[in-house]
């Protein structure tokens, strides 16, 4: 029963890697569909781990970039 889950879980994987980078290009969440996918995948293989590490990384970058943003505007508007 083990090797059913984590052969559905692989499969599952990587059917969400492969719609996340088709909706990247196409309408839909792209990024968050690729994380799910990775989370998946990540137990079984290195690769994917290191992946979504890489993107839990970037998307924190992003966070601080954003609030930083947010900050400098509101700044600004209450002048």
């Amino acid at each position: 029963m083990d090797s059913v889950k984590k052969i559905a879980r692989i499969v599952a994987g990587f059917a969400l890697l492969v719609a996340g980078a088709a909706m990247i290009v196409l309408p839909g969440p792209g990024w968050v569909t690729i994380a799910f996918g990775l989370a998946l995948l990540a137990p079984d293989f290195p690769w994917a781990r290191n992946a979504l590490e890489r993107l839990k990384s970037a998307g924190n970058k992003g966070i601080e970039l954003s609030r930083g943003w947010i900050a400098h505007w509101c700044s600004r508007s209450s002048r």
